[in-house]
């Protein structure tokens, strides 16, 4: 209720977010000038710290947010989308249903998160799960081009709570007045790029989208702030068609990006909340103007402590998590690799070439199906976006491959297997770019061999490949399916714990165990 109350002093605009203030309002008369603070946080899949303990935390983000609010009570914590999706808990239940987020949901409730706009991956999960999880959140969402397609039209997202039913707004207008008496206005708009397709979604243009609506606020407010997830690319072209911008508050990438183009800064802080940015907007009412000095990256380790209520969340959803692992068969406290290099699983690398996490999982794979003459699986099951430092717990896989899901063995002609490598190729810097084992690119011939021998297109090969690749559902592989009839045998699949083809994950852990 307390949440909801917060977004009904947000929504009616009668009263900001920072209802309660540690400052005494004094005499003094309005100067004009007003001060405005954002920490901004963005992709961020786990909500206890991460790194052995030494980074990030939803709590550690409330911390962050409560220490500029002491000192400014217009201080605002922005998420820039990605936070539902991809994570550990998606293929966990409580209370007999699927988590699917309600643990992120929950934690930034508690950690007084003001705004949020989508991210591609907030639609990964279904469109009944989506909406509950859009219930139970307390925060604002904006959303400028994404709506919520039905049977028979287009409309807004909504949230039905205590407060009723509210839909999320195109743009969003917010009050502001500090202690002097100065009062402003700021606009808001919210853009998230078209990259998932799914059914109950439809998508409007991000650029001319943002334009529309930058136009249809921007004489009614002090300053115009987007919040977008986007690729960095586009978020300079839209500081450039929109030099008006008092800032861009943007997500998708997961490692920190300063950038500015013209007078607009564009922010993106590390993911998994490893770091903040913080935004500060100040305001001059009469010389009507705005300007936003540079921003701060604030790395949350160990030097930022936890906010006690948020832990208090964020520890209730470990403890679910760890008997849902127990009863699939993990102990995710459990060491299982001591010692040694770190494991490189940043997306920089991993979607690019090979790295030795990489080359673990596939040694892993080809441990699990040991009569396989090849081994597949897409980079974009892995969401580290990370270096794993040993100790590594059997929880460091887990999250690596949030998603899990079996091996499958299939017997496949060679000019099928030629066409998987070569679009495999073609998905480089993207999650479509394949990792195998122990086949060997030669770029000047354009060839492809196994243990030395060139790929034959007429022969018959035993492949292994992760049950999602199997799906046909990776881009551009659509085609890689059990219904294609270069795939001429399909293995049955293999669902007993103890068989490490039931998981990919496990399968890297008995990987491991082997070689002890």
């Amino acid at each position: 209720m307390k949440q909801y109350f917060k977004l009904l002093c947000l929504a009616t605009l009668l009263i900001n977010a920072s209802c309660k203030t540690t400052r005494s309002v004094t005499a003094t008369s309005d100067d004009g000038k007003i001060e405005v603070v954002f920490v901004q946080v963005n992709d961020v899949y786990e909500i206890a710290p991460i790194a052995g303990g030494r980074e990030g935390g939803m709590a550690r983000v409330a911390s962050l947010k409560k220490q500029y609010k002491k000192t400014n009570p217009n201080t605002f914590l922005i998420m820039s989308g990605d936070f539902l999706s991809p994570s550990v808990y998606n293929s966990l239940q409580y209370q007999g249903k699927r988590i699917r987020g309600a643990q992120m949901v929950e934690s930034m409730n508690a950690a007084g998160m003001d705004i949020a706009v989508f991210g591609n991956h907030e639609f990964d999960i279904s469109e009944k799960e989506l909406q509950e999880r859009i219930n139970e959140s307390g925060f604002l969402w904006v959303s400028s081009n994404t709506f919520h397609k039905t049977n028979t039209a287009n409309v807004q997202f909504t949230r039905t709570g205590a407060a009723g039913t509210l839909a999320f707004p195109e743009t969003y207008i917010m009050s502001v007045k500090d202690d002097d008496g100065t009062s402003a206005k700021i606009g808001f708009i919210g853009i998230t790029l078209p990259s998932n397709p799914a059914d109950y979604v439809y998508y409007k243009d991000p650029l001319s989208t943002a334009k529309q609506a930058f136009n249809k606020i921007k004489d009614s407010v002090d300053a115009v702030v987007a919040i977008t997830h986007q690729e960095i690319a586009d978020d300079i072209t839209l500081a450039k068609e929109l030099p008006g911008l008092a800032a861009i508050l943007g997500g998708h990438e997961h490692s920190m990006i300063l950038n500015k183009t013209g007078n607009v800064y564009i922010t993106k802080a590390h993911s998994n909340a490893r770091s903040a940015y913080v935004v500060k907007l100040d305001i001059n009412k009469n010389k009507h103007s705005f300007n936003v000095p540079l921003p701060e990256l604030k790395y949350l380790d160990q030097s930022v402590a936890l906010d006690t209520n948020t832990n208090v969340v964020v520890e209730k959803w470990k403890k679910v998590a760890e008997d849902n692992y127990a009863s699939l068969g993990f102990d995710p406290k459990k060491v299982i690799m001591a010692s040694g290099e770190p494991l490189d699983g940043r997306e920089t690398e991993i979607r690019s070439g090979s790295t030795n996490l990489s080359g673990l999982i596939t040694a892993s794979m080809a441990y699990a199906c040991p009569k396989a003459d090849v081994v597949l699986f897409n980079s974009g099951s892995i969401r580290l976006d990370d270096i794993l430092t040993p100790p590594v717990t059997q929880y460091d896989i887990i999250r690596t491959l949030p998603f899990g899901g079996g091996i499958r063995e299939v017997d496949m002609k060679g000019d099928l297997l030629l066409q998987v490598l070569q679009t495999g190729l073609k998905n480089k810097n993207n999650g479509g770019f394949l990792q195998s084992q122990p086949v060997v690119y030669n770029a000047a011939r354009n060839s492809f061999t196994i243990s030395s021998q060139t790929i034959d297109s007429a022969k018959i090969y035993r492949v292994a490949v992760t049950d999602f690749l199997l799906s046909g559902k990776e881009t551009n592989l659509g085609f890689l399916n059990e219904t294609n009839p270069g795939i001429v045998k399909v293995y049955p699949a293999e669902t007993a714990v103890t068989n490490p083809k039931s998981d990919i994950r496990s399968a890297i852990i008995m990987f491991l165990a082997s070689r002890k």
